[in-house]
């Protein structure tokens, strides 16, 4: 099983939502249609195939310590690396925050 901040970073690439992020793994499965194919196909509405991406990611990383330097240093520009995410159907009161002073209600 990947590190959680691997999920994180395939769920990020996987959404394009930090696109230097997304161009520096397509960059390194370049060469390998399959690990392409999980990287375009993977979907947050589908977690398995965030899981698939991130075991990927893990593969290539131990591979390439290079890239997994790259792609830590990618996410860490990113931001803090707070990462809020909601699937599924939610019934009820959601909040996502990363630092929260002070009290919450609804």
């Amino acid at each position: 099983m990947p590190e959680p901040i691997l999920v994180s970073i395939a769920t990020a690439a996987a959404t394009k939502a930090v696109q230097g992020l997304y161009e520096l793994i397509k960059r390194r499965f370049a060469d390998d249609p399959e690990a392409t194919a999980v990287l375009e196909t993977a979907t947050p509405e589908a977690p398995e195939t965030i899981e698939v991406l991130a075991e990927r990611l893990d593969q290539a990383g131990r591979e390439d310590p290079e890239f997994a330097g790259a792609l830590r240093e990618a996410w860490s520009q990113h931001g803090d690396g707070a990462n809020n995410q909601i699937s599924g159907t939610v019934h009820g009161n959601v909040v996502q925050a990363r630092d929260i002073q002070g009290n919450i209600s609804f």
